[in-house]
Formats: C-alpha cells, structure tokens, sequence
C-alpha cells in the first residue's frame, strides 16, 4: 500500500467539479511582512544607491566589499570564465544558445509603413528598448538556462545594453552562469541580488546604470520587488510556481509520463503537475510508475511534498472532455501525450508552451529546443505569451499627413472633438482644412 497522498479524480465521478476548481485554487496571498521589508529595501536603494546596496551585500549575501564597483564582473573575465567550465559544458551551452538564437530571429518585427491615394503616409516605427536589467538567481540556484533565454531574445531584438545581476553568497558563484552570459551577449554583471539589485535596476545607483525594463526569475523578495517598481520600469510578469499538465491517451509508457511530472515537481513544493488521462486503467499504471520511481529521486522530497500538495491524476471519459480541462487549467506546459497531437493542439486555446508528440519531454523546451522557457503561469496563458523578441521592443505609431489629407481627416476630427467639447482640438485641426 502506498503512502502517497496523489489526488485520483475522475470527471465522472460526483463531486468532481468543485474537486477540479480546489485543485486550481491559486490564491498565494502577499506576505504583508515581506512585502514591507521590500518596500523598506527599496525606498532604501533609491535613496541612497551605492551605499544601501553595499550595506545590503554585506549583509544578506555575508560579502565583504566596500563599493558597488568591486562587485562587477568585467566582460573579459566573463571570456575567461567560459574557456573555464568543461567542453562538454560549454558545447551544450553553445547549442543551446544557438538554438535559441535561431528560433527567436524568426520574431524579430520590422517597421512599416503604407501611403493612402492622397499621400498620407501611416505606419509604425519599430525600435529596440534602449537598456533592460536581467535578474539571475545565484549561489545554489544556479540556472544558466535562464540567462541564455532571457538574453538572447533582447540581443535578437537589438537592446544596446543588458545588465545583468545575479547574486554569489559568500562569494559563491555558477562558471556556467558566467559562461552563458558571455554567449548570451551580456553587456555587464554585477554579483548583486535580491530585492536591492532589482531596485538598484529601476532607479540606478551611482554606478549601476537605470534600465528600461526587468526580467528573469527570483525568489518571493525578487517577486515583489518587482512588483513594486512596476510603472518607474516595465517587467516580464510575476511568475508562480512552475506548472505541468499531460494529457495523455493511455499508448505512452507510463514510466515516461511519471518523470515528466517529477520534471516540474522537482522544482520547489508549490509546483503543479497534472496528468489527464483517457484510460482509467493507464491512471492507475501512472500512479504505480510514481510510486516506483519517486524512491530513487534526488528531490524525491519536494517532489512528493509537491504532488500532495498540487498534483492529481485526472481521469476523463473522452478528449473533449480533457480538453475543457486543459483550457480551464491553461497551463505552463503542455503535453499532448497522444496520436495526431498537432490536430488537437490546434483545440487548445490556453498553453503557454505545447508539446507534441510522445517523443517530446517539456525538459527540452527548458533547455535547448529554441523557444523560450519564460511562459506565463497561475492561468494568465489565458492572456499572455512566452517571452519573445517583442518583449525587448516598443511601437511608435507614424503619422504624416499631406495637405489634401489634413483637409479630410481635419473636417472628421473637428466635428469628433466639437463633440467631446474639446473646442481647441477642433480648431487645431480646423486650421488645415482647405477653404
């Protein structure tokens, strides 16, 4: 008998819809002692830039320096770095970034413009942000995936300068990291962290410069720092925990299935993984292939406290079924663990990345299969995308309008503008029609 507490749910079954919805309970309330010890940290760094952000080294990351300048990482060092780690590192490194590359140039969006008979020109001009501030976990965390993913799209998109910073506790600090933000393109590092190194982005200090924009992962204090400097710079999103849903049609080897669900529960104890499978029987052979292999994991503790905690194992009585599930659930990962998944995919409407096929584990989309791995969670692939070039990129709307147009869209414009009783936008426009 197993002493897993895995949730067994079948659509069928009484009870099963508000089952369902406790299961998709994703309320996470904001610590409000957290959220003031940021607020705190942040008012803190922008009033004082170098010296709370020396302070606050010294004290969360137990690192003895006297200046911000001290905790940079040159561009040559990072070279050196990158000749350092092994080449069986380095190589799959290089691939990846590669591979990555070549999937985001294909997003890359170019300005346009188009004339009207009377030679108004209208368009939209494209431009690149001019600075954006990428945050990396550091000391244990180390993931140079995340900096390879959040680079080269800003790269792609032709951002002048990216600054990244990533903390090192008591020094420590990833080869790896270092190495991929050398093949990512990243223009400066600064070995600083938490909720200080996110403000010192949004406002600048007197030697870290202010960016545009902030992406990348981090902890609860990264999150909400985050948060709260929204609006003084733009950010990526305030991601959740990581999440899985596989659906399946029961011809996967079970054995797969379960290491992909360990894939994303290995995470942290807050990550989701879901299986909705179209065999009751397959279900139950999942559930023993958990119980086979979660002995010989290495995380098998966060990944057992997060099956508990957030997991299930759906059973459905048929793909449309599964497929309201899915789209209710509008998952991080998605996969389509079944015969003719690119015809049922073009049936999602809410994934933040689709996996088609039996042969193809979310763990590559992680990694190296070129789109990116920063997706929406928490249900918001209901309204947002994966990080993409776009993200690094503004939109400037072109307007020029000829003489004979003036004239015509002036007459629409003053009777609009009469209208809402703006009498000075009428008469602007007023001026330049023909009489």
């Amino acid at each position: 008998m197993s002493t897993l507490k895995l949730r067994l749910l079948n659509t069928r079954a009484d009870g099963f819809a508000a089952d369902f919805e406790r299961l998709l309970d994703r309320a996470h309330a904001i610590d409000p002692k957290i959220e003031t010890t940021v607020r705190d940290i942040v008012a803190d760094v922008r009033a004082r830039g170098d010296a709370a952000v020396v302070e606050y080294t010294r004290r969360f990351d137990r690192r003895e320096v006297s200046s911000v300048a001290e905790l940079e990482v040159s561009r040559s060092r990072l070279r050196e770095v990158s000749r350092a780690v092994t080449k069986e590192q380095y190589e799959a490194l290089a691939n990846a970034a590669e591979r990555i590359r070549a999937y985001h140039e294909r997003q890359r969006t170019d300005s346009w413009t188009y004339t009207e008979p009377d030679g108004t020109l209208l368009g939209q001009q494209v431009t690149a942000l001019e600075r954006v501030g990428l945050y990396v976990p550091g000391g244990k965390a180390a993931y140079p995936s995340s900096v390879l993913m959040n680079a080269i799209p800003a790269k792609v998109a032709e951002v002048p300068e990216l600054v990244m910073v990533v903390p090192a506790p008591e020094g420590t600090l990833s080869e790896m990291v270092l190495a991929a933000a050398y093949l990512g393109g990243v223009d400066r590092v600064f070995t600083i962290g938490g909720a200080q190194a996110v403000a010192a982005l949004a406002y600048g200090t007197q030697t870290v410069p202010k960016v545009d924009k902030i992406v990348g992962p981090g902890n609860v204090y990264v999150a909400t720092a985050k948060r709260l400097v929204y609006g003084v710079v733009d950010i990526d999103m305030i991601a959740g925990p990581s999440e899985i849903v596989v659906l399946c049609d029961g011809r996967t080897d079970p054995e797969w299935i379960a290491m992909d669900l360990f894939s994303q529960a290995e995470h942290d104890e807050d990550a989701q993984s879901i299986l909705i499978s179209l065999d009751e029987a397959f279900t139950l052979k999942v559930l023993a292939a958990i119980e086979k292999l979660l002995p010989g994991m290495e995380r098998r503790e966060i990944i057992r406290a997060a099956l508990e905690s957030r997991g299930a194992l759906i059973t459905a009585g048929s793909l449309d079924e599964a497929l309201v599930l899915v789209n209710r659930i509008a998952p991080e990962h998605l996969e389509l663990s079944v015969e003719n998944a690119g015809e049922t995919a073009k049936r999602v409407r809410h994934a933040g990345a689709i996996f088609l096929g039996r042969y193809t584990a979310e763990a590559v989309g992680d990694y190296c299969a070129g789109p990116n791995h920063v997706l929406p969670t928490s249900g918001t692939a209901r309204f947002s995308s994966p990080l993409g070039v776009y993200d690094f990129q503004k939109r400037s709307s072109l307007i020029q309008c000829s003489a004979d147009g003036a004239s015509v869209l002036g007459k629409t414009a003053s009777v609009l503008a009469r209208g809402e009783g703006l009498t000075a936008h009428a008469r602007s426009a007023e001026y330049r029609i023909k009489k």
